[in-house]
Formats: C-alpha cells, sequence, structure tokens
C-alpha cells in the first residue's frame, strides 16, 4: 500500500529556534520519504550527487547544490552520495521564528520576500552558491545569537540575488484539499515506480479511480504540465543519471529510461536539459578529466 505524504516534525536542539544539520556520510539503506513541515527548508550540497523532487520539478544533479524550500512543500530527500570530502548542510526554521512581525518592517521585507517565492522552490545557481556555501556550512560551528545572525546575512544574499531558478514557475496546487495532495502524491510515486516502463493514461486513471478525460483535467490543474510530459521528464532525468555513473551507450540508457524509440528520447533529452545528450556526455567527460 502506498504511504500518505509525511508530515516530519523537525525538533531544533534545547535553546534553539532553528535547526542546523550537517551530514558528512550518507546512510545507503535509508529511504527517502516524500514528506512536508511548516519549517523552510535550505539545503547546502557540497561535492555530492542525486535525484530531487520539490513540488512538481524533478531533477538529476551532480557534485553540488543550494536550495530554498518553501513552508509545507512536499519534497523527497534526495541525496544520493557524497564524495570522500563532500557534506550537505540542512537547516530548517519556521517563518516566524524570530516573531510574527520581524520579517514584515523595511529593513526585512526583501527576506519575506525570499520566502513567498520559496513557496514554489528555488534553485540558487553557481555564482551565488559559490559565494554562500562555505558560510552556510560554517553554521554548524556557530552558536546562539551568532547563529541567528549568521543565517539572516544568509537569507538577506539570498533575498538579494536574481542567480536563481524557481522549480516550480507554474505553481503546484500543494495547499488544496488533503485528498487532492493524496492523489497527485499517488500519482507521482507510481510514475517514480514504473517509469521505465508503457504507462498509459488508463492504466494511471484506474489507478487513482478516476476516468481518463477527469484525471487528464485534474493533473494538468494540479501541476501545470500533462501527464506525458512529467512521465518524459521522470525518464530524462533517470538518463541524466545514468549517464553520470554508467558506462552504456547513449542508446542502451534510453531503452533503460522507457524510451522505445531513439529518436524520442534525443528530441525529449534536449527539450528538458536544453542540450543533447550526446553533448550532456561529453561535457561530464570533460568535467571529470579536468578534475582528475
Amino acid at each position: 500500500m502506498l504511504k500518505k505524504p509525511t508530515l516530519e516534525k523537525i525538533n531544533p536542539d534545547f535553546g534553539s529556534s532553528l535547526l542546523v544539520k550537517r551530514h558528512t556520510t550518507f546512510e545507503p539503506n535509508s529511504e527517502p520519504i516524500w514528506h512536508h513541515h511548516p519549517e523552510i527548508e535550505l539545503v547546502y550540497v557540497h561535492r555530492g550527487r542525486g535525484k530531487r523532487q520539490i513540488g512538481n520539478h524533478v531533477s538529476y544533479f551532480n557534485n553540488s547544490q543550494l536550495v530554498l524550500i518553501g513552508s509545507n512543500l512536499p519534497h523527497v530527500g534526495y541525496v544520493d552520495r557524497l564524495t570522500s570530502s563532500g557534506s550537505e548542510t540542512l537547516i530548517q526554521f519556521l517563518p516566524d521564528f524570530l516573531g510574527d512581525k520581524f520579517f514584515s518592517i523595511p529593513e526585512t521585507q526583501k527576506i519575506e520576500a525570499l520566502f513567498k517565492r520559496a513557496k514554489n522552490g528555488i534553485r540558487f545557481n553557481i555564482g551565488i552558491k559559490k559565494k554562500l556555501g562555505p558560510k552556510i556550512q560554517g553554521l554548524v560551528e556557530l552558536d546562539g545569537f551568532y547563529k541567528v545572525i549568521s543565517l539572516l546575512e544568509i537569507l538577506h544574499e539570498l533575498a538579494l540575488t536574481n542567480d536563481y531558478t524557481l522549480l516550480n514557475g507554474d505553481g503546484l496546487a500543494i495547499e488544496t484539499e488533503s485528498k487532492s495532495r493524496d492523489r497527485i502524491e499517488k500519482i507521482y510515486r507510481y510514475i517514480n515506480t514504473n517509469f521505465s516502463e508503457p504507462i498509459s493514461l488508463e492504466e494511471i486513471s484506474n489507478h487513482v479511480s478516476m476516468t481518463v478525460p477527469a484525471f487528464c483535467r485534474f493533473f494538468k490543474k494540479a501541476t501545470g504540465k500533462t501527464f506525458t510530459k512529467v512521465v518524459n521528464e521522470y525518464r530524462i532525468v533517470h538518463a541524466t543519471k545514468l549517464l553520470t555513473e554508467s558506462s552504456k551507450s547513449i542508446s542502451e540508457i534510453s531503452f533503460e529510461c522507457g524510451f522505445n524509440n531513439f529518436s524520442h528520447f534525443n528530441k525529449s533529452f534536449q527539450q528538458v536539459v536544453g542540450k543533447s545528450a550526446s553533448q550532456y556526455k561529453n561535457e561530464l567527460r570533460e568535467i571529470i578529466q579536468s578534475n582528475g
């Protein structure tokens, strides 16, 4: 039976209003859980890789990432590997952890606007990520007042930068009634389990006890995307993972990811990633050689 989304309970250390954790090892047997919580979450991964799903956005990252996840935005833990010198730093805090009005005063209104953008999920790009990464990692070494001040400085920098990408630009209906949210999450779980095989509209509609027309209307309204588009995105994300980690040919990878037509795979890869699979693979090879 598919599990319902988990409401995660965040417990800061005694005497602290926010939680800061740093992981330098990954537990390979730990299963990521689709979950949400009222706390805002800032995650910085240094020298790691993995698949991520934040709202209706799914992608694969390699080397590092910096993301801000808004209050109650469903997401999945996504690091599946850290290098010997890699780490993941996680900061979680309530939107009003400094009081109801703190982020509405003139000096902090830009941070309040940042929190609103974070409801769609934000991925910060290379420039700001390099600038703030070490400071985010350094939060674990600070205590009390100095930890709060440093976090505010980080949030202020994030609020001012334009070096970011919204992950759910069309807006995922995450604050709808729980029945609709449960149905969407059940659909995503099914896609995640079965994307390497053909999934017909009849099959997925039956899975959530809907007619095909009702399912198509519901899914497009809730996610802003067609079901076929989302399934293809899952397949392409898995392809980027295999291109990074596997020695298989691009053709072999395309079929393993559920594409039965190689030209369709190439076209879909270009649309989702913005470059061809061969170009993506060549760029990875160059990065590996330059870091070797």
